[in-house]
């Protein structure tokens, strides 16, 4: 699986339908949308679809399969909010190991899942083949799978990938390959454009989506969210699974090297922590070495691989056995686990985007800012209230795995990272708003007392001294000046002592307080106060120790 984030179709939108934009592509666009059993014919309803949609709490159902007769009516809360979409051209992947051979896997599945109101898309594909060597498929785990190469060795060749990979169509031809080895390419990339290329065969499956920091055109465009390494599903059926040593379950539970005949560089500490997090060993007992005792599951959270008896009914049948419950109930388990660390992950990406944007200098910037926060803010509420839950089912096996997924991805702890950072952010612009309005209410207080003066002098001049009894001009001029100079005067003096005035009005008001107390305040309005120096909001305060970030 490899969760990608998707970049906004229009600015402003609130939100973006790329998974209708995707649609409406038909030049060159292998990719068309799949509907669900539920939505095809009843024929195509078998036992395991049903007990898959049973495993799952209603409010899990309600997002995975929607409610009603049909889920393809418009995409909200009364219905699924996924729409898959799949290509049937790759039916192969050819993979060049390290010993110069070849390894085909054939292409069960190649889906893209889009999701209502999050920019995120997951591609899942499922691969599967028969009677391969233990060796070869921790190398596999190993180094399939990789969105790019982390580093060369001295020959040129891709540190830690697969030697080659290419991409097989139904009649045999090769319709993509990987390109790890040219270095050029990635080391220009990352230069001009400050992120990692992604290889050309990643390219080639993603198709018309193009990455957002290329040159390729594109509307619909993927970004990367996390580590290169994609998270992955590994169902294994061995002969015997109970000869597996203890440094086999962390090779094959943390895809890493495979054994080439020296043990793995981890004290007893580390061993018995992974045996500790990583492992459910509810039906695992290897000293009764029975068959209902024989199945193991091994989660780190990238990384979730399921080890059994093969021939087991219970285990491998692919339609009443674990088999079946693994590609279908668990994938999905593992799917949600995945979509809600990476739809964290975007939000968390689109709060730093807004800051590293904003220039405080400019109001325009400050307005974007906001809005790109308030934006972001309402996202995670509706993502909280549609998509977020810490239990997805009942059934025994089916919740313990849950748990363990989401603990060993810290969704949780991610979740509420990004809930305290935006819950500071609202906090400070509401500080922000309110201050505005301080201001204005302040600007509007300072006009009406100075409108006090016009209001009085017009006030005056209504009398129509003008046109009264016979007077001078000087007279009239006098006239005038003796109202406006004692009131403009009586305004700066009310200026003066206003926080005085303010004072005694709240003592007034105070009904706790006696005559006597309410008197001493009217006369502390004329009292002589210490000259405070302030200083201004904008300028630091002095002989303060330096701050550290």
């Amino acid at each position: 699986m490899w969760p990608l984030r998707l970049m906004p179709l229009r600015n402003g939108d609130q939100v973006q339908h790329h998974s209708e934009a995707l649609a409406r592509i038909t030049e060159n666009n292998p990719w068309r949308e799949q509907r669900d059993e539920f939505t095809g014919s009843p024929a195509d309803f078998h036992e395991r679809h049903y007990r898959e949609f049973v495993t799952f709490l209603p409010h899990v159902q309600r997002f995975l399969y929607g409610q009603g007769r049909s889920s393809s009516s418009q995409r909200g809360y009364g219905e699924s909010p996924i729409r898959v979409f799949r290509r049937h051209d790759i039916r192969k992947v050819r993979l060049g190991c390290e010993d110069g051979s070849t390894q085909d896997l054939a292409v069960q599945h190649l889906d893209l899942y889009f999701f209502y109101d999050v920019d995120v898309v997951i591609m899942a594909m499922e691969l599967h083949a028969d009677d391969l060597p233990l060796a070869r498929v921790q190398e596999l785990l190993f180094r399939f799978g990789r969105a790019f190469p982390a580093k060369w060795d001295e020959d040129g060749r891709a540190g830690q990938c697969i030697r080659s990979l290419q991409w097989i169509g139904s009649e045999g031809e090769v319709l993509a390959e990987s390109d790890y080895g040219d270095r050029d390419r990635y080391l220009r990339h990352a230069w001009e454009h400050r992120t990692s290329a992604i290889g050309r065969h990643w390219e080639y499956l993603l198709h018309p989506m193009v990455q957002h920091h290329s040159e390729a055109t594109g509307n619909i465009r993927y970004r990367q969210l996390e580590y290169h390494r994609l998270p992955k599903m590994t169902f294994l059926s061995f002969d015997d699974p109970f000869a597996l040593s203890r440094e086999d379950f962390v090779r094959l539970g943390q895809a890493t090297t495979p054994d080439e005949g020296r043990p793995l560089p981890y004290c007893e500490e580390v061993m018995c922590e992974f045996e500790r997090t990583a492992c459910y060993d509810r039906f695992w007992v290897p000293s009764r070495r029975t068959d209902n005792a024989s199945t193991r599951v091994i989660c780190t959270g990238p990384s979730m691989v399921m080890v059994g008896k093969h021939g087991l009914a219970g285990y491998s049948d692919p339609q009443h056995g674990l088999l079946a419950e693994f590609r279908h109930q668990y994938f999905l388990i593992g799917l949600i686990a995945h979509f809600h660390r990476a739809s964290l992950l975007m939000m968390m990406d689109r709060l730093v985007v807004s800051v590293s944007l904003l220039d405080a200098d400019e109001a325009e910037s400050r307005r974007r800012f906001k809005r790109g926060i308030r934006q972001t803010m309402e996202i995670f509420l509706r993502f909280t209230h549609r998509y977020w839950f810490s239990e997805v089912s009942k059934q025994s096996m089916a919740k313990d795995l849950f748990d363990m997924w989401t603990r060993n991805l810290g969704n949780e702890a991610l979740y509420n990272e990004l809930r305290a950072e935006i819950l500071d952010m609202d906090n400070y612009l509401e500080a922000d708003d309110s201050r505005r309005q301080n201001e204005t209410l302040l600007r509007l207080t300072v006009v009406t007392i100075f409108g006090l003066t016009g209001t009085i002098v017009t006030g005056f001049l209504g009398m129509n001294i003008f046109d009264g009894p016979p007077a001078t001009f000087a007279g009239k001029v006098g006239a005038v000046l003796a109202v406006t100079v004692p009131t403009v005067l009586l305004t700066f003096y009310t200026l003066k002592k206003s926080s005085a005035l303010s004072e005694f009005m709240d003592a007034v008001s105070d009904d706790t307080l006696t005559r006597k107390q309410k008197m001493k305040t009217f006369l502390r309005i004329w009292k002589r106060r210490p000259h405070k120096s302030r200083r201004r909001d904008d300028q630091p305060p002095r002989n303060l120790p330096p701050t550290r970030y």
